[in-house]
């Protein structure tokens, strides 16, 4: 999860000699594919949740059947959506940003990153199942290999360097539409060599299984979707702030997000954890193990935090050139960084219930925080009461505390050790 989002600052860093509006239109772009996406790789929850409870079952010649259906399923949608919203991008986007050179340079970066929907969604398929059957190495190993070549390529095509075009920000969006196929093919060798005595590719799942597989999927996606939305929402609302604060923002985001996504990397091994132990029969050790996996990225938030508290100005200048914008994102990057600890509490938990099976509850959990808290108090403290930048992180970071407490108590209850998967 770290590679991950160095690749996106590394991404930032280079788009952001472009300028403000690049950088603006990039950020308003990567939320919008973020949204094209989110239902699709939803999926890899089920895929992640199944197969972690089929091992814990013992039940080996079996792991990868949950995999071959969300794989299908992940293809067949992606196809349709790209097609729909290629046509759409000009209309849609528009929408998002009043800004022209924003929205000139957000529509073809956009409809290049939708170009790799499908390589995306089958991606996030198998990293639910290398997770489920607690193999994280493979997905790692793919994810370095996309790394590697997505940062040349974005040299290379943002630049004009090694005899490419010269593209601009809408060469970071080739580059990384090519990569994601490329880890596409790594991912799959990987499970033609390593998964093919528990069924990779040999048989879809019967009806019973699917029917499991959508149960937990659909409010998975809905949950990604919704999140996805409320991101969207949030980057529209600082766009009628201004472009300034707009980059600003984008570059927060990669910030925080390196930091918090370790949490995330917790929260997916927890949801392996907890999804095998109940596949033992044993709800009290999943129980301890959300608590357990929630502590240890607790502790590993606390050090990733403190460069962000201390030194945010040297952090902003690798990826703000103009000063006011830089200027602006100071404080905001220290409240960001002073709340890791609690967001990441929040994240381990949300994917526990998910491999746990009670995904509804999840989906309800952090929709309603996002939607009914996070949203409103943004536009309140944002363009509102003219808080501005500071106001607006302010609102995200209170919703997601909030989320995190009432996630905590929903653990301890324990109701979701009930759940079928």
């Amino acid at each position: 999860m770290v590679s991950q989002n160095v690749l996106n600052l590394v991404d930032t860093a280079m788009v952001g000699t472009q300028g403000d509006a690049a950088l603006a239109a990039v950020g308003l772009g990567s939320f919008a594919n973020f949204v094209a996406m989110a239902f699709i790789t939803g999926m890899s929850a089920g895929v992640q949740a199944m197969a972690a409870r089929r091992k814990g079952e013992g039940r080996e010649d079996a792991l990868a059947v949950p995999l071959n259906g969300g794989l299908l399923i992940a293809l067949v949608l992606s196809v349709a959506a790209t097609a729909l919203l290629w046509v759409l991008t000009p209309h849609l986007f528009p929408l998002l940003s009043p800004d022209p050179e924003v929205v000139a340079i957000g529509v073809p970066y956009l409809r290049a990153r939708l170009l790799g929907m499908s390589a995306v969604g089958l991606n996030f398929a198998f990293r639910g199942y290398w997770n489920g059957v607690g193999r994280s190495g493979n997905y790692l190993t793919a994810l370095l290999v996309m790394h590697s070549v997505n940062i040349a390529l974005n040299y290379g095509l943002i630049h004009g360097h090694f005899g490419l075009p010269r593209l601009g920000a809408v060469g970071a969006g080739v580059a990384t539409t090519v990569s994601v196929y490329l880890g596409t093919a790594v991912y799959t060798a990987q499970a033609w060599r390593e998964a093919r005595a528990a069924g990779f590719l040999r048989a879809l799942p019967d009806r019973e299984t699917l029917r499991t597989m959508v149960r937990l999927a659909v409010p998975a996606g809905l949950q990604q979707e919704l999140i996805a939305l409320g991101f969207l929402a949030y980057f529209r609302v600082v766009a009628a702030v201004g472009t300034q604060e707009l980059a600003a923002a984008q570059v927060l985001q990669n910030l925080y997000l390196v930091a918090l996504l370790p949490g995330l990397g917790f929260g997916l091994a927890g949801a392996s954890l907890v999804g095998q132990a109940l596949g033992r029969k044993d709800p009290a050790g999943a129980q301890r193990w959300g608590w357990e996996v929630a502590a240890t990225a607790a502790v590993v938030m606390v050090t990733l935090g403190l460069p962000g508290l201390l030194f945010p100005e040297p952090l902003l200048g690798v990826f703000l050139e103009d000063p006011g914008t830089r200027a602006l994102a100071v404080l905001p990057l220290r409240l960001a960084a002073g709340a890791l600890v609690v967001d990441a509490v929040g994240i381990v938990l949300l994917n526990a219930l998910l491999g746990a099976g009670a995904a509804r509850t999840s989906l309800a959990v952090g929709a309603a925080c996002q939607w009914l808290l996070g949203l409103p108090l943004a536009i309140l403290l944002g363009p509102v009461a003219g808080f501005g930048l500071v106001g607006l992180w302010a609102s995200q970071i209170t919703y997601r505390a909030v989320q995190a407490v009432v996630l905590a108590l929903l653990w301890r209850r324990g109701d979701w050790a009930r759940a079928r998967a």
